[in-house]
C-alpha cells in the first residue's frame, strides 16, 4: 500500500498533486514525462531555478508570464538580452522579479548559445539513472531530494558555466523531465 490518494475522478495519484486543479493537470500531463530539446530543457532548468525557495505552484501559475518575458525560452533569443531587458524583467509582475535569478537565466542562455545543437539535451539525459535500479517509491518519504546523479549533473553543469543549478534543483529537473519516475507505486500516472 502506498501513499497514493484517490483524486476527484477516483484515480490514485501522488498526494502533492491533489491540492489544486493546476497541480492535478501538471501531475497527470507533464511531471515525469520525458522532455527533450535544448530550448525545452533550458526552460525547465530556468523555471526550477526560479522555484528555488518558493512553491512550485507559484511558478506553474506564472509560467505563461515567464514564457512571454523570456521569449519562449529560446536560447538564441534570450542570449541577446541586454541590460535594458534585464531591467524590464525586474518590473514584470508576470514573473518572479529576482535579480540573481534573472541574471542567471540570461547568463545561462549566453553559455548555452555556444553549445552545439542537442548538446544540452545529450548532457542532461546522460545522467539519467538506469530505471531498473530504482524501485518505485511507495511513500513520499521514499523520494529523495538529492541523488548521486543529481549531484554529478549539478557539478557538470556548473563546470560548464551554468548558474543556479544545485543538486536539489538538478534533481527536481530530473523528476520534472522524466529522467527519473518518482510517481508513487500506485499512482495512475506512473505507467503513462
Amino acid at each position: 500500500m502506498s501513499d497514493a490518494l484517490a483524486g476527484p475522478d477516483g484515480a490514485l495519484r501522488c498526494p502533492w498533486a491533489l491540492s489544486t486543479e493546476d497541480y492535478v493537470a501538471y501531475h497527470d500531463e507533464e511531471w515525469g514525462r520525458p522532455v527533450h530539446g535544448d530550448d525545452a530543457l533550458y526552460e525547465r532548468l530556468c523555471l526550477e531555478a526560479f522555484q528555488s525557495g518558493l512553491s512550485w505552484i507559484t511558478i506553474l501559475r506564472r509560467r505563461p508570464g515567464f514564457r512571454t518575458a523570456f521569449a519562449g525560452f529560446e536560447i538564441a533569443k534570450v542570449a541577446t538580452f541586454t541590460d535594458a531587458d534585464k531591467e524590464r524583467l525586474l518590473t514584470d509582475a508576470g514573473i518572479i522579479r529576482n535579480r540573481a535569478k534573472i541574471e542567471a537565466t540570461v547568463a545561462n542562455a549566453r553559455v548555452l548559445a555556444d553549445w552545439a545543437p542537442g548538446e544540452l539535451d545529450e548532457l542532461i539525459w546522460s545522467f539519467a539513472p538506469v530505471p531498473a535500479g530504482r524501485p518505485a517509491p511507495k511513500h513520499l518519504s521514499d523520494v529523495p531530494a538529492v541523488t548521486d546523479e543529481s549531484t554529478a549533473l549539478s557539478k557538470t553543469l556548473k563546470k560548464r558555466g551554468i548558474r543556479f543549478v544545485g543538486p536539489t534543483t538538478a534533481y527536481a529537473l530530473m523528476q520534472a523531465c522524466g529522467l527519473v519516475n518518482d510517481h508513487l507505486e500506485d499512482c495512475a500516472a506512473r505507467s503513462l
